[in-house]
């Protein structure tokens, strides 16, 4: 993918990606740098924390008819050695502080 598509979704964020973004930017996390709509090899991850490997995606309906090439997608990210955490719109819309809670065990875990 390339940088001009990252930036086109960087500014058409759903509102469960806004919201989230609310949480992870401005080092909020434990201080680490998330960036959103990263082009990584030939996919462009919702959020990224290049310092500690760790992708957030945050996915809506569609995704539930595109399972396989999710699967995949995450499998190669973690071939690249990052660790993807994926959640549904509706829980980072109703469960904010759960989610930037997993989002911090996650970036706090070892590599």
């Amino acid at each position: 993918m390339d940088t001009k598509s990252a930036r086109e979704l960087r500014n058409n964020l759903t509102d469960a990606e806004r919201c989230l973004w609310n949480k992870l930017k401005r080092r909020q996390i434990a201080g680490v740098k998330f960036r959103r709509q990263q082009p990584i090899g030939r996919f462009i991850v919702d959020f990224v924390c290049f310092e500690r490997r760790v992708i957030v995606e945050v996915d809506g309906g569609q995704h539930a008819e595109q399972l396989h090439h999710d699967e995949q997608r995450t499998r190669w990210l973690g071939a690249q050695g990052y660790r993807v955490l994926r959640f549904w719109n509706n829980g980072v819309l109703t469960n904010t502080e759960a989610v930037a809670q997993a989002v911090l065990d996650a970036v706090e875990k070892p590599v």
